[in-house]
C-alpha cells in the first residue's frame, strides 16, 4: 500500500511515518512544508529506508498536489498537516484559516479529481483518514460525560475553530462526493519528539535549564492525555479496519490536571537529575501561575468506547508509563531540543 502522510515531518506525523516504515510493509510519501514545527531531524532513523520518499509540498499549493498525485498515485492518505498551537492562533489566526481549512480543502478537490479516475479495485481499497483533535467539541464541566462521536461542535479557539472547519468539510466531501473518509479525534498527544512549545516538553525543558515553569490560571484545567505511539496504533487501525464514513474518538483515558502533569514532570526529574541547575533543590519550587490564556477550556475527555469495541485499539501506556519514557527521552536527547532553541534564538537577533 502507498500511503500520503500530509504533515509527517509533525510531531505525530514522524511517530506515524515511522511506525508505518518500522512494522508494516506500505510505501510512506510524507508531503511537508517543513514550518517552525515541521523537523526532518525526527526521521532520521528511517530516511534512508526503500520505502519512505519525501516531498516539500505546501498543501495550499494545489498545482504542487497535484503532481504528487500523478507522480505516486497513492492508494490512502493520512491527512495530519495542520497550525496547532492554540497561543499561537490567538495571537495570529490567519496560518490556521489557510492550512487548516484551505489547505484541507485544496487536499480534499485534488483527491476527489484522483479519485474518479481509480478503477473499482482501486476505489475498494482507497481511503481519506484525516486526523483531527478533541478541541473541536469546545470544553466540559467537571461533571460531564467525556466526548464521544455524536458530542455537537462547539470550538473556542481560532485553532480548534479552523480544525472544526476541516473536519466539516471532510464529512461533507464523503458525503457529497462519495470520497472513502473516516475522521479521528484525538486528546492531547504528548511523547518524544514534541516540538517544545506543548506543555510537557516546555516544562521539561524549562526545569532543565532552571527556568521558571509557566501555568495557567491555577492550574486546574483538565487534559485526557494520550502517548503519541498509542495514538499512531491506532491512526494506523482506523486506515486499515476503519469503515469508510465513520469517526472514531482516540483517547489516553488519563485525566489530569495541568498542575498534576507539571508536578508529576518535576518528580520524575527530580528522581532522574543528579546535576540540577544552579539554585534548585526541588524543580517543583520553579512552579509559577500565570495569567488565565483567553477562552481556555476548562477540561477535555474522550470516550474511546466505538474504537475499542469495533476496532479494537486499546492504549498501552498508563500515563505514568509513557511520562516517564517522555521525560527520560528529553533528558538522552539535549541534542535534538537544544538545536531548535539555538535557531528559535537566531531568528530572535
Amino acid at each position: 500500500m502507498k500511503i500520503f502522510i500530509t504533515g509527517g515531518a509533525g510531531f505525530i506525523g514522524s511517530s506515524l511515518v515511522k511506525y508505518i516504515i518500522k512494522n508494516t510493509d506500505d510505501i510512506v510519501i510524507n508531503i511537508d512544508k517543513l514550518t517552525y514545527s515541521g523537523n526532518q531531524d525526527s526521521l532520521r532513523e528511517v530516511e534512508s529506508n526503500k520505502n519512505y520518499f519525501f516531498e516539500k509540498i505546501d498543501i495550499c499549493n494545489r498545482e504542487s498536489l497535484r503532481k504528487v498525485f500523478l507522480k505516486y498515485k497513492p492508494d490512502a492518505l493520512m491527512h495530519l498537516a495542520a497550525e496547532s498551537h492554540v497561543d499561537r492562533s490567538i495571537d495570529d489566526p490567519s496560518p490556521f484559516i489557510n492550512t487548516n481549512i484551505i489547505g484541507t480543502y485544496n487536499l480534499l478537490e485534488e483527491t476527489r479529481n484522483y479519485f474518479k479516475y481509480l478503477t473499482k479495485e482501486q476505489k475498494k481499497i482507497f481511503k481519506f483518514h484525516h486526523i483531527s483533535t478533541d478541541e473541536v467539541f469546545g470544553d466540559l464541566t467537571l461533571k460531564q460525560e467525556p466526548f464521544n462521536e455524536s458530542t455537537p461542535y462547539a470550538p473556542s479557539s481560532p485553532y480548534s475553530a479552523s480544525k472544526a472547519g476541516s473536519d466539516h468539510l471532510v464529512r461533507a466531501w464523503g458525503r457529497t462526493y462519495k470520497l472513502p473518509v473516516t475522521i479521528t479525534n484525538c486528546s492531547n498527544n504528548y511523547g518524544p519528539f514534541q516540538y517544545p512549545e506543548k506543555l510537557i516538553p516546555l516544562m521539561i525543558i524549562n526545569a532543565l535549564q532552571g527556568k521558571k515553569l509557566p501555568i495557567y490560571g491555577n492550574g486546574t484545567n483538565i487534559r485526557d492525555w494520550l502517548f503519541v505511539e498509542d495514538h499512531v496504533k491506532g491512526l494506523v487501525k482506523v486506515l486499515k479496519t476503519g469503515v469508510s464514513g465513520q469517526d472514531y474518538n482516540i483517547g489516553g483515558n488519563n485525566e489530569m490536571k495541568n498542575i498534576e502533569v507539571v508536578e508529576q514532570i518535576c518528580t520524575i526529574l527530580n528522581k532522574l537529575v543528579e546535576d540540577k541547575p544552579k539554585n534548585v533543590n526541588d524543580f517543583k519550587d520553579l512552579i509559577i501561575f500565570v495569567d488565565e490564556r483567553p477562552g481556555h477550556d476548562l477540561r477535555y475527555a474522550i470516550n474511546s468506547t466505538k474504537i475499542k469495541n469495533d476496532l479494537l485499539w486499546t492504549p498501552d501506556e498508563t500515563f505514568e508509563s509513557g511520562l516517564y519514557k517522555t521525560v527520560e527521552w528529553y533528558l538522552n536527547n539535549k541534542a535534538w531540543w537544544r538545536k531548535i532553541l539555538e535557531d528559535l534564538n537566531e531568528k530572535k537577533i
